[in-house]
């Protein structure tokens, strides 16, 4: 684009990601509204069915957000207060907060400089250095969509009686190449205990809130439903007595982590669209990868080598990110043209929060190298050529100026 483009002055502001409702969207959420259920209804259901078919498990229970389906895994899996888990310093708090909800302890381990992804060997040095017991699961992210490779943290679980939970929700619709040269999806449950997703507006699919849990262990899942509504059951089969059709039993202390029929609906309807999505996402990533393909002082994440087998990669792309030294002369520079790229993530361990436990900064120096340097430029469906042009634009004209 020249400097004379429309969108170079007064431009609409370009977030780094946004929803896309449509019409078929609204008229699914309508017709719930004016059906008989706006809670604990069939689209409940529907929802759990289709979002356990697109990512391939046999079960899938639906939450009222992304945190929500942590802290359950959590639960299920019997995290308390001598559990120790590990993940990345990389990722939204809520990875490490729903151990910590639960009384247990997180301990983190450094990224793959190249990925950001949560680096396997220093997951394994860590667990290797304490008896065997010590550590209970490993909580990888697949970070801006980016697959985790879950056959090798699955090899070092196994071989230390560890569980995982894989934090998928930057990745519905993303896969890995394992060592077979299958396709394994993100959430299938093949090589984790449990996965979940998020549905917030700037994810794939949104429900406003919302989030989901994967599983294919029967015994995961039945907990799962008990959990999410305040640990009660209505099954006569799973009930110590039975008074009649009205009873229910209160077996344990659960959360009321229930979602809405009507925001089911609406991930039903963006679930239809959902394939679209994810290669509307590549699409926009090739561009900027050629992009800046030759532009020194831009660095970009890389794929893992089994993705990059694949002509067309498993990555979700919920985020395109770069790496810049003046990452805060470009954020400020960009906003100044109404780009409102965004930073992900401020490293775990440097909150405050964390700090107190005994965290200190320079503990992780590959995630914080990272940090000083990661910006998310604008990546979504509806982000039109000319948005996206002016976007690359004011990134070379900052870097090489």
């Amino acid at each position: 684009m020249t400097q004379n483009s429309k969108l170079s002055t007064n431009t609409k502001p370009i977030p780094y990601g946004r929803q896309n409702i449509t019409e078929d969207d609204i008229q699914a959420v309508v017709e719930t509204l004016t059906s008989d259920f706006l809670t604990q209804g069939p689209r409940v259901a529907e929802f759990e069915q289709a979002f356990a078919n697109y990512v391939g498990a046999k079960y899938a229970v639906a939450v009222s957000n992304g945190t929500a389906a942590l802290h359950l895994c959590a639960m299920a899996l019997g995290v308390n207060e001598e559990s120790r888990v590990i993940t990345t310093p990389i990722t939204f708090v809520a990875s490490a907060n729903c151990v910590r909800y639960c009384g247990g302890s997180v301990e983190f381990a450094d990224i793959d400089p190249n990925t950001a992804l949560l680096d396997v060997e220093k997951v394994r040095e860590l667990v290797e250095s304490k008896p065997r017991g010590y550590y209970s699961g490993i909580i990888p992210v697949d970070f801006a969509g980016n697959p985790v490779n879950l056959e090798e943290f699955k090899k070092l679980a196994d071989e230390h009686g560890l569980w995982i939970i894989e934090d998928a929700c930057h990745a519905p619709g993303g896969y890995f190449i394992d060592s077979k040269g299958e396709k394994q999806n993100c959430g299938n449950g093949n090589y984790a205990d449990l996965a979940i997703f998020s549905f917030h507006p700037v994810k794939h699919i949104a429900t406003g809130e919302g989030g989901m849990v994967t599983t294919n262990d029967e015994k995961l899942y039945q907990a799962l439903l008990k959990l999410r509504t305040h640990g009660i059951t209505r099954d006569p089969e799973l009930m110590e007595e039975n008074h009649g059709g009205w009873y229910m039993e209160m077996q344990e202390l659960g959360y009321n982590y229930r979602i809405p029929d009507m925001l089911c609906a609406l991930g039903v309807s963006q679930l239809q669209r959902a394939d679209a999505g994810i290669a509307r996402r590549k699409g926009i990533a090739k561009v900027y990868d050629k992009a800046f393909a030759d532009v020194p002082g831009i660095d970009t994440l890389t794929t893992s080598p089994e993705a990059l087998r694949e002509a067309d990669t498993g990555h979700a792309y919920h985020l395109y990110i770069i790496r810049v030294q003046d990452r805060k002369g470009l954020y400020d520079f960009l906003r100044e043209h109404s780009i409102f790229a965004q930073v992900h993530y401020i490293p775990a361990h440097t909150m405050p929060y964390y700090r107190s436990l005994g965290y200190s900064k320079g503990d992780y120096p590959a995630a914080e190298h990272y940090y000083s340097e990661c910006l998310s430029l604008p990546m979504y469906p509806t982000l039109t050529q000319e948005e996206q042009e002016f976007v690359i634009e004011k990134v070379k004209e900052f870097v090489q100026r």
